[in-house]
């Protein structure tokens, strides 16, 4: 996932995965959902993005994986 914020357009992408943009669906104005030519989800668009995204704090959650549970044990 990658965040982009054009501070000079005001516009705020967060791209879910890579493919390429078939459609879209306005799901409020000024927020785009992008989709592939499958209907699955591509990126999120969001227009006038100061007025809806405070970008002064943001936080990220990522599933940490267990390092040690992945690694093979030889005995």
């Amino acid at each position: 996932m990658k965040i982009k914020y054009s501070k000079d357009a005001d516009v705020c992408v967060i791209q879910l995965r890579e493919g390429n943009l078939a459609d879209s669906i306005d799901l409020k104005e000024g927020v785009i959902l992008h989709l592939d030519s499958e209907g699955n989800p591509v990126e999120i668009e969001i227009l006038d993005a100061s007025k809806v995204v405070s970008f002064e704090e943001m936080t990220f959650s990522i599933p940490s994986l267990n390092v040690i549970d992945s690694i093979p044990v030889s005995e």
